[in-house]
């Protein structure tokens, strides 16, 4: 599996990333669900990441830079043929590498609970994030969760 930054006119990218976009919508109740679309993903404060085997796309994720010391993972998601093949650890890790390349601080997440969530929410735990409150713009609630990782 090879990690990389992706291109985000490659058509099986955008696929992807509106796949994303769907299933967090349709899976978060109204008003809790903060998955960028490929508008969100083309500011130039956001790298996406994309895991491929053999030329094929297995998941993307996202770093976004909030500021000089902080950044935010954003649209992690692996496709369905892929799950448990390590995808989202990869994709952590080099999100991880590059913010500390960048000499970032923190690391900082928002998402969800309930069933589709929970391979999530173990994927950060396993790598040392820690429940925190919300921060930015967001606003708690009983359905979204909020993580950091100090770097």
């Amino acid at each position: 599996m090879e990690v990389g930054v992706a291109n985000l006119a490659d058509a099986d990218v955008r696929d992807l990333i509106a796949l994303h976009q769907r299933q967090m919508y349709n899976a978060s109740p109204p008003g809790t669900s903060f998955a960028l679309d490929l508008s969100g993903l083309e500011r130039p404060d956001v790298t996406v990441f994309d895991a491929r085997q053999d030329g094929e796309l297995l998941g993307i994720g996202a770093l976004m830079q909030l500021s000089s010391a902080m950044g935010e993972i954003k649209s992690m998601r692996t496709k369905e043929l892929a799950l448990r093949r390590g995808v989202g650890q990869a994709l952590l890790d080099a999100i991880t590498f590059a913010a500390r390349d960048r000499s970032l601080k923190l690391l900082v997440l928002e998402t969800g609970t309930g069933p589709v969530f929970e391979p999530a929410n173990r994927l950060y735990l396993r790598n040392g994030f820690a429940r925190r409150s919300a921060y930015g713009n967001y606003v708690e609630t009983e359905f979204n969760v909020f993580y950091e990782k100090r770097l």
